[in-house]
């Protein structure tokens, strides 16, 4: 599944801006775990998005990877004042909670990243395969046609009594 950057990038800042505005009001912290949870999803597809417009080449989408970079930074440190924000109400647990889901996802990430990885591997390496078959077919057959050329001129030859008599 191909993300596109820019809406990645939309979303993890979107997300971001709801959970600050939530966090300065909330008088629960419970009621930001819907939000804190999009903005970890949020996370995730600009990451992945990242590294698809990084591996794209294009230099539009290596711009987008850039911005994107910037604002997986501004949610790291954010993540840190949600820390202190949970350690200062006391919910300490609930902010282990979040970030050890946070790490599972995390490794998700990861996992699916190597499958497609792979499968790009895999995909170049069949590509790569079937130029070299190409090539070889195109060669036996530059081969066969001097052969047919070199026979052909041979019999026109030979009626005329210049096959080696």
């Amino acid at each position: 599944m191909i993300i596109d950057p820019l809406s990645a990038l939309n979303g993890l800042q979107s997300a971001i801006g709801m959970v600050k505005k939530a966090s300065k009001v909330a008088n629960d912290l419970g009621g930001l775990a819907p939000m804190i949870g999009k903005m970890y999803d949020a996370k995730s597809k600009a990451t992945k998005a990242m590294l698809h417009a990084k591996r794209s080449g294009n230099k539009s989408n290596l711009g987008t990877a850039l911005q994107i970079e910037l604002v997986l930074d501004e949610a790291k440190r954010f993540e840190a004042e949600l820390m202190l924000l949970f350690q200062a109400t006391g919910r300490a647990d609930v902010w282990q909670k979040i970030k050890a889901r946070q790490a599972e996802m995390d490794r998700d990430d990861a996992k699916e990243m190597a499958a497609l990885k792979a499968a790009e591997k895999k995909a170049k390496a069949k590509e790569q395969e079937m130029n070299e078959l190409a090539m070889i077919i195109g060669g036996v057959a530059f081969v066969l046609l001097l052969v047919f050329i070199g026979i052909n001129e041979l019999m026109s030859l030979c009626p005329k009594g210049g096959c080696g008599r």
